[in-house]
């Protein structure tokens, strides 16, 4: 969606006796429907679809929702430009954040601000489903592009190849290899 075009000076806006002010660059405000946004394929396997992208935000934030199939999760990176937040929507995960590995079940929320190392990994049985946000936007790109250059999930190279460009360093591997403990079973 477009942002909404306003006018240069502030106009008065009345809303049953409450009088507020719209500035220039107000954002469009919009609600969308579970599944609905623009997906592409993650680089851990299953579906990222954008909820809100940097255009939609005047480049505030970016948020979207990814599955991640059981065992899977990206290497252990941090972001020279972003924070970013993680909500466990469904499923079982563990989150990574410097040295310390927490268990993060549904409902489980991190913040994790720029320039800290972590990662996360699925670590049920079943899919789980995990809601992303970052600040300021920028990231859209990067999952874009990983998406048209490899056909398949879990391209580590691909990946570390990618991750300069949206800001990212590569500092470690996936979950599975640097604390290979799996709680979902065989």
């Amino acid at each position: 969606m477009e942002p909404l075009a306003m006018p240069a000076e502030p106009q008065h806006l009345a809303a049953e006796g409450n009088i507020r002010f719209a500035m220039p660059n107000q954002m469009r405000p919009f609600a969308l429907e579970p599944g609905a946004g623009t997906s592409v394929r993650n680089p851990v396997g299953g579906r990222l679809v954008f909820k809100l992208r940097g255009e939609q935000s005047n480049g505030a934030m970016t948020v979207f929702e990814t599955v991640a199939a059981p065992k899977e999760g990206p290497p252990l990176h941090f972001h020279q430009l972003q924070d970013e937040w993680l909500y466990v929507l469904e499923g079982e995960m563990r989150i990574r954040l410097g040295d310390d590995v927490v268990p993060a079940p549904a409902g489980s929320f991190a913040f994790i601000p720029r320039g800290v190392a972590h990662t996360w990994q699925n670590s049920g049985r079943e899919p789980a489903l995990l809601l992303a946000m970052f600040a300021p936007s920028g990231l859209e790109q990067f999952f874009e592009r990983y998406s048209e250059l490899t056909g398949q999930a879990g391209d580590l190279d691909t990946f570390r190849e990618l991750a300069p460009e949206a800001g990212m360093t590569v500092v470690g591997p996936p979950l599975a290899q640097s604390h290979p403990t799996y709680t979902g079973g065989a």
